[in-house]
């Protein structure tokens, strides 16, 4: 008998429309955990494939630091980006390692989209947000960040030849 109520509810769920959704009261917070000054050197593009344009920013150093942590970027990582020219989309995914001023290392994996279109009133827009996810030893000062989500996204400005990402952690 219940599981016949439960239909019936649904089903006249469905014929009315649809159901009414609250936004939660609370949403997650962020907090900054780390900048990262990215040195790069020379990009260069295997062209169209299959997927899209596929390009690739060599990662050569840098250095990061933040509340917890701070170091070196590693040379040796890249940039792989896959643009989708008509849609103005590229999908990004650079895998590098970061060495701490204490002699950890922690391996990077940061992915994410640069979208460019127009906003609902015409004018152009531009998005670009990364997820990175940190590799930190186990038995580190550093294995926090093996249990938490991040997201990322760049600070322009003039003085730094290279790039720059601001991190937050997901609490």
């Amino acid at each position: 008998m219940k599981k016949i109520l439960f239909l019936a509810s649904l089903l006249a769920l469905a014929i009315t429309g649809r159901a009414q959704i609250t936004a939660p009261k609370e949403a997650p917070q962020l907090e900054f955990a780390l900048q990262l000054r990215v040195t790069l050197g020379e990009t260069y593009s295997v062209g169209e494939t299959q997927h899209g344009r596929r390009t690739v920013i060599p990662i050569t150093g840098g250095t990061f630091e933040g509340p917890l942590l701070k170091g070196t970027i590693l040379n040796g990582g890249a940039d792989y980006q896959l643009a989708n020219t008509a849609q103005g989309r590229t999908e990004i995914e650079a895998i590098y390692s970061i060495k701490t001023d204490d002699g950890v290392y922690i391996h990077v994996r940061n992915r994410g989209i640069i979208a460019q279109g127009k906003d609902e009133e015409g004018r152009p827009s531009f998005y670009f947000r990364a997820a990175p996810q940190f590799e930190a030893p186990a038995d580190s000062p550093y294995a926090w960040m093996n249990n938490a989500l991040f997201v990322c996204a760049p600070e322009w400005g003039p003085g730094f030849q290279g790039f720059v990402l601001n991190v937050w952690k997901v609490k």
